[in-house]
């Protein structure tokens, strides 16, 4: 679990350092740019760091399974050398997603004035720029998405299936909450990441995308990988009182300046 979780740590970093900079600048002042060169680096860092978390939560998912469901054989089942394949796995999948999608989304010819109303450069706010037809731009972005998205997420949810199934037929209440812990900060990044991410992804010209895109993307760009050390450490009693006090200081500090910003880009 902890070798996962260093390599989801690492990806959580990276992508918050790829946005929250250029964000908070932004916020700074009035002028709220950002050169072709940086828009091009924040897509495919972004765009390759997103795709590697959903396929780095569905192999946490398989562990997890392996842990509750074939607790004698785990240490077999999760040798190194298979978690260290599948950790390149989930590295390789996002740089390799970022490359194709980056790369024909920059080729889009752009007409006129380059306004991106958005607060970081990604595929589904691009791709509006564009001064051609996107509709096989749109096909791609839900081909990609399906693999990308929904293959890890239909992986993760037949984890948990054979999960459930194993703790239904444990009739023992510390072996319930010992499932629980081991299952339970996983689950809920899960619901956080998917719940969001997939709004913008899976169907980005939706009313719905269209209306709360950019609060959407700050939740699963900003929040969630902040909320991640959050959820995992507040097992430990010690930091819950502390973490949840200072977090929500937090939070609504950034929701205030995010609120002016988007107020001011309408």
């Amino acid at each position: 679990m902890y070798f996962f979780l260093t390599h989801l740590s690492r990806v959580d970093i990276s992508f918050t350092t790829s946005i929250v900079p250029q964000l908070l600048w932004n916020l700074k002042g009035p002028a709220k740019t950002i050169t072709s060169l940086c828009c091009a680096i924040q897509l495919y860092v972004s765009l390759a760091l997103g795709s590697t978390e959903c396929v780095l939560l569905a192999v946490m998912a398989f562990d997890r399974y392996a842990a509750v469901c074939k607790p004698l054989h785990y240490t077999a089942v999760m040798n190194p050398r298979l978690c260290q394949v599948l950790a390149g796995v989930a590295w390789l999948s996002g740089a390799g997603n970022a490359l194709i999608q980056g790369t024909v989304t920059l080729w889009l010819p752009r007409c006129g004035h380059r306004r991106l109303h958005h607060f970081l450069c990604e595929v589904p706010s691009m791709i509006k720029l564009a001064c051609v037809d996107i509709h096989a731009n749109e096909i791609q972005l839900f081909v990609a998405s399906l693999v990308l998205l929904l293959l890890p997420l239909a992986l993760i949810l037949m984890s948990y299936g054979h999960i459930a199934k194993a703790v239904i037929n444990i009739k023992s209440v510390q072996a319930w909450q010992k499932a629980l812990g081991t299952c339970g900060s996983h689950l809920t990044i899960v619901s956080l990441f998917y719940g969001s991410i997939t709004a913008n992804y899976i169907h980005p010209n939706s009313s719905y995308a269209h209306t709360f895109g950019k609060f959407i993307s700050l939740f699963y760009t900003v929040i969630t990988p902040t909320l991640n050390p959050l959820i995992y450490t507040l097992r430990n009693k010690e930091v819950k009182a502390k973490a949840i006090i200072h977090l929500v200081k937090i939070f609504e500090n950034l929701i205030f300046e995010f609120h002016n910003f988007l107020f001011e880009l309408m």
